[in-house]
């Protein structure tokens, strides 16, 4: 959608001229010995879970509270599958939360244990994931607002449209 409407005035400049900086020349790749591979592995491994381990915490920690102290009836009556507009909603309360995919994990399983259907927690996820509130700042960084906007729009009419599908679909066969 994005290129069917040119939307690539909208980029800012600046990243622009980085992908031209390299005029069409391929990048070598860079040879590595197997140790030297091992230890940047393990420097990523490590890397990685430090910027992880708070947000699964704090999942998990939501995810308690939502098993242990907010009402089932409550879940349902808001997310469950009688309510046509619990995708809708997933994706909005999604957006403004800021967590990794690991984050929501713990969430996820609370919902789904409470009741909430399978597509509505999956577009949860992804709004957490996609759509959140740093994104959106990062990504406003590097493209106009239109774009931005027009990105929003797509990549949230997607998570819904996911979420209702798979709701169907997980109705239909289980």
């Amino acid at each position: 959608m994005i290129d069917k409407f040119k939307m690539e005035k909208y980029v800012e400049e600046f990243v622009l001229e980085v992908r031209n900086t390299n005029n069409g020349e391929e990048i070598e790749e860079l040879k590595q010995t197997r140790r030297e591979r091992h230890l940047y592995s393990m420097e990523q491994v490590k890397d990685i879970i430090k910027k992880v381990w708070l947000y699964v915490l704090v999942g998990v920690g939501i995810g308690a509270v939502i098993h242990g102290y907010i009402p089932t009836i409550w879940i349902q009556t808001v997310l469950g599958n009688e309510n046509p507009f619990s995708v809708v909603i997933a994706t909005v309360l999604g957006m403004p939360m800021y967590a990794d995919i690991f984050g929501t994990l713990p969430i996820a399983e609370a919902l789904v244990l409470k009741g909430v259907g399978i597509g509505t927690v999956l577009a949860f996820m992804m709004a957490v994931t996609a759509l959140s509130l740093p994104s959106i700042i990062l990504l406003k960084k590097v493209v106009k607002t239109k774009l931005l906007v027009m990105f929003i729009g797509i990549v949230a009419v997607g998570i819904i449209i996911t979420g209702y599908l798979f709701n169907i679909f997980s109705y239909l066969f289980i």
